[in-house]
């Protein structure tokens, strides 16, 4: 008992930039999933925290395996971001799945967007990217509540100027009767 003990803490600590990554990986991807978790849209809190966290690891392995595998013998070579790269189609299948067309209305793209996103913060966190990773949370988070502000905003003008116009039209018939 006291060799596997010790055999997980030699682990640990020779390894444990990769536990922060994914664990890194899965509270950022919680955090976008919250926005739209609170928005009830399609894909919440785990969706996103999912995918984060797969990108991550598929980042991670893609790239350790290459580490790992290429000192077998001089003769193999391997591009350490290859399997990361497939990551990107999988997110476009997922980003599809949440994109609905009702007539001439579209639903879900922004659900769509923020699922390569989520992607895309999975991956850059698994290749270790952290400060690039957090300050593109950060900065898109703020801009999307200045965005939510301002599109509240728009949608208070255009639903009093439906009102005005309704009582503009309301008014004009009644003096012609």
């Amino acid at each position: 008992m006291e060799q596997l003990i010790l055999s997980v803490k030699q682990h640990l600590s020779e390894h444990y930039e990769i536990y922060i990554r994914i664990t890194l990986s899965a509270v950022l991807g919680f955090l976008i999933g919250w926005d739209r978790e609170a928005k009830h849209k399609p894909a919440g809190l785990k969706t996103y925290m999912y995918v984060c966290v797969a990108s991550a690891l598929i980042t991670l392995i893609s790239i350790y395996s290459v580490e790992k595998f290429s000192q077998i013998t001089e003769r193999i070579m391997m591009d350490p971001m290859r399997l990361t790269a497939q990551i990107v189609s999988g997110l476009g299948f997922l980003g599809a799945g949440v994109i609905l067309k009702n007539g001439l209305q579209v639903k879900g793209l922004t659900s769509a967007a923020m699922i390569l996103f989520a992607g895309g913060v999975g991956i850059g966190i698994g290749a270790g990217f952290y400060a690039f990773v957090i300050f593109a949370v950060l900065l898109s988070s703020l801009l999307a509540r200045l965005g939510n502000l301002m599109e509240k905003r728009k949608y208070r003008r255009s639903s009093q100027e439906d009102i005005f116009e309704e009582v503009d039209d309301d008014t004009s018939h009644s003096s012609s009767i």
